[in-house]
């Protein structure tokens, strides 16, 4: 069984090796990265990666005066700002950038980094509709760019753990996989108005959606609003179902079933607030996610199912269950509290993530979440509310 204090061992060793490879680029040279999207997210990967030795930023955009304020406050008076997002890929200064803008943003933004001669992390999910697939995959190999999609859950040890004990055959033949991403927060209150709409290009936030008057709340919240985002499937549920893909080999569904409802967010929210989806790969296995917001049961996790054990991961442990007396049980715990929470204190995932996409920049490898892995798990997803949205059986073609 590997413990607590082995795992610590090992994590440190990784986090150095990590480090090491980021010094490719030469003893006296940092990576200079642009941050496109300056909101909530991006100002919580710019934690991790400011403490990342061999990388700076140099750049930022984002069509919101307020949040390009808050994000300099945490760089140095010398990073230059815009709310134009081709003017920093224009720049000579700029070698790669992160991309944490609303979804409907993230292909374009990618597919214009990429002809920009830029490297790219890109949060998830990496597509906003199934027809985008293409189209930055071909970005990212005809110009031969290194692209990280920010489902970070490849970087951590204890899942990477979890890819042993599937490979090592010892849960089985596995049918059934059972995802969660529940929660009890109140994530749709109408705040007073705090954004001068003047401060906001409100233009150019829509930009492929169709047009529509300045709101502040669809702005705040867009992953709620189809013309923005795609709700719980395509925010939550593709963390753990890229694992899925990646644990199982798989690229797509053949099949998905979608109830939703909105028990909280009626007249607020497009997206349901409570979804369940039952996704079918070939008649052997299913894949069955639930999420809400009104109820944090079970949290965030994944349990696979198979002949001979079960494989329970969450973004804090790893915990493999024979069946009667055939295996030996294991986990790998790395931090602390109860099971299924969204953010453990170990380990971190985001750092994690980023130094893997850093050290690929330099060594020009793949890295652990290139665009092939973000456009399979995204598009399952969007399968799933193909079948809600229509009320039927969508079938992949």
């Amino acid at each position: 069984m590997t413990t607590r204090r082995t795992f610590l061992a090992t994590s440190a060793a990784l986090a150095a090796t990590a480090l090491s490879y980021n010094r490719i680029y030469g003893a006296n040279e940092a990576l200079a990265i642009g941050l496109i999207g300056t909101g909530g997210r991006c100002r919580h990967l710019l934690k991790s990666l400011l403490t990342i030795k061999d990388a700076r930023v140099v750049m930022l955009a984002d069509v919101c005066d307020a949040n390009l304020a808050l994000t300099q406050k945490m760089l140095p008076a010398e990073v230059v700002a815009t709310k134009v997002y081709k003017q920093l890929l224009d720049s000579k200064d700029v070698a790669a950038v992160l991309i944490a803008s609303p979804d409907h943003w993230h292909v374009p933004m990618t597919v214009d980094a990429c002809a920009a001669g830029k490297d790219v992390y890109v949060e998830k999910p990496l597509t906003h509709d199934l027809s985008e697939g293409k189209a930055v995959i071909d970005a990212q190999n005809n110009h031969k760019k290194i692209v990280q999609v920010g489902m970070q859950q490849r970087s951590m040890p204890h899942i990477q753990k979890g890819m042993e004990v599937i490979k090592a055959n010892r849960l089985g033949k596995i049918h059934k996989v059972h995802l969660t991403w529940n929660r009890n927060s109140d994530r749709l209150r109408k705040a007073a108005p705090t954004l001068d709409p003047k401060t906001v290009d409100w233009k150019a936030f829509l930009g492929n959606a169709k047009d529509q008057p300045w709101d502040e709340y669809r702005f705040r919240n867009w992953r709620w609003f189809w013309d923005f985002g795609n709700g719980i499937l395509t925010d939550l549920m593709v963390h753990f179902l890229d694992v899925v893909h990646w644990y199982l080999d798989l690229n797509h569904p053949t099949r998905a079933v979608s109830v939703g409802s909105y028990p909280l967010a009626k007249g607020m929210w497009e997206t349901p607030d409570t979804i369940q989806t039952l996704l079918s790969y070939g008649e052997d296995l299913q894949v069955h996610f639930e999420g809400t917001f009104s109820n944090a049961r079970h949290g965030a996790m994944a349990t696979f199912m198979g002949e001979k054990g079960t494989l329970y991961i969450d973004r804090g442990r790893m915990e493999f269950t024979p069946e009667r007396d055939r295996g030996v049980a294991e986990e790998l715990i790395l931090g602390t509290g109860k099971k299924g929470l969204d953010f453990y204190d170990k380990p971190d995932g985001e750092l994690l993530h980023l130094q893997n996409w850093i050290e690929c920049v330099g060594s020009r490898k793949t890295p652990y979440c290139p665009a092939e892995t973000g456009v399979s798990a995204a598009s399952a997803a969007h399968l799933g509310n193909i079948a809600f949205r229509e009320n039927k059986v969508a079938v992949w073609k």
